[in-house]
């Protein structure tokens, strides 16, 4: 898999805020409505008033029956205040530079049908809004933010990029309830895929491109950026997904498998230090064995617990040599496929037939790096997660 560039880019240069697109939020959250009702609900990396997913909890409130919701800010957001004036509950302005909690049971509806944007809006500038000045600076890991952690039922938000690791860790060690967006590459993360090989966190639904407001201070990038008619920045990443261990349908949705293995053999090399056999593709994972296969970390998201056990590449180790891994993934130099040379045959030397030495070249990943001597074709494959189907 290729490394998403941006995405580590955003991580070093510590660019941190990427806004979450309303539509994204509802595209996602409908598909864990019955999970809301009489919970309460924080956003601990989101600013009350301009947050869509502080948004998206107040318009959907009473439809979802929350009992309570909690939405926190950190004082560095260069977004407070931006799109109106705005007073917290003792009537001293909204402004940058303060950590700021809106706590809320109850949003009233005018027309008693649905809460429009002008109820939320009435809200917001109300002092039933609860909105106040938090004593620290809103970081989610502060004590002070801790406590209304302890406090959720259900954690939904956007948590910066950098601190990923450290944002689900908390999760974990509260025994939260959480959906929670981030990308592709947090699946190899020796903090988090032994969560994912533990059944303990999941993929969502949504899985791929998604576009995220940042601020105007972010620089103009060669690709994956633009500016709107508005003058709004925009950056898109194409891995982003979102980690959850609430159920939802598509985690039992079963997966079509086509191929076989017996008889195809040659297109299934095993690894060299793993009892496993390489699978380019999530399509191409044989219906007909069961014994461990190295699967794409895409694999993920196609992912049903009640078909397929994640495994543990450590447990599958052949070559004494071949480190315990942290990560517990297929990985770096040790995922490596050995075959033997080849030459071609004099007659046919300008077709695309050859003559074996020993066995069969076998291609493993079109994207493998390649290491070649002269007696031997190694391949070493990209990340893999090491799966078995389930008798």
């Amino acid at each position: 898999m290729a490394k998403n560039s941006s995405l580590n880019a955003a991580s070093v240069a510590k660019q941190d805020e990427f806004y979450t697109q309303y539509k994204d939020i509802q595209n996602e959250l409908n598909h864990y409505e019955k999970h809301f009702k009489d919970k309460t609900v924080l956003c601990n990396c989101d600013d009350p008033f301009e947050s869509n997913f502080c948004k998206f909890f107040l318009r959907n409130f009473n439809y979802l029956g929350l009992k309570r919701l909690i939405c926190t800010s950190y004082s560095t957001s260069s977004v407070v205040g931006k799109q109106m004036t705005l007073f917290d509950w003792m009537d001293e302005p909204v402004v940058t530079g303060n950590g700021y909690v809106m706590d809320i049971k109850e949003v009233p509806m005018a027309n008693g049908r649905g809460v429009s944007d002008e109820d939320i809006d009435n809200l917001l500038k109300s002092k039933k809004s609860g909105v106040k000045k938090l004593k620290g600076d809103g970081d989610f890991r502060s004590e002070e933010c801790i406590e209304y952690l302890k406090q959720a039922d259900i954690v939904v938000t956007n948590p910066p990029f950098s601190l990923f690791r450290e944002y689900v860790a908390l999760l974990m060690e509260y025994d939260k309830k959480f959906l929670i967006i981030g990308n592709q590459n947090n699946i190899t993360y020796k903090e988090i895929f032994p969560l994912i090989q533990q059944n303990k966190i999941w993929l969502g639904c949504k899985f791929g491109d998604m576009a995220f407001r940042v601020p105007d201070h972010y620089e103009p990038r060669a690709t994956r950026f633009w500016i709107d008619e508005n003058g709004q920045k925009w950056r898109s990443f194409g891995t982003i997904c979102w980690y959850t261990n609430l159920d939802h349908e598509k985690r039992h949705e079963k997966l079509i498998l086509y191929k076989n293995y017996y008889g195809n053999e040659s297109d299934y090399p095993k690894y060299d230090n793993y009892d496993a056999i390489n699978v380019n593709k999530v399509a191409d994972i044989p219906k007909d064995y069961f014994e461990c296969m190295a699967v794409p970390i895409t694999y993920v998201d196609k992912h049903n617990p009640e078909e397929f056990d994640i495994i543990n590449a450590n447990d599958i180790r052949t070559n004494p040599e071949t480190p315990v891994k942290g990560h517990g993934l297929i990985k770096d130099k040790d995922a490596v496929i050995t075959t033997y040379a080849y030459k071609y045959d004099e007659i046919a030397k300008n077709s695309l037939t050859y003559v074996a030495e020993e066995s069969h070249n076998y291609l493993t990943d079109r994207q493998t790096d390649r290491q070649t001597d002269r007696q031997t074709d190694r391949r070493i494959t990209y990340a893999r997660i090491v799966i078995r189907r389930k008798m």
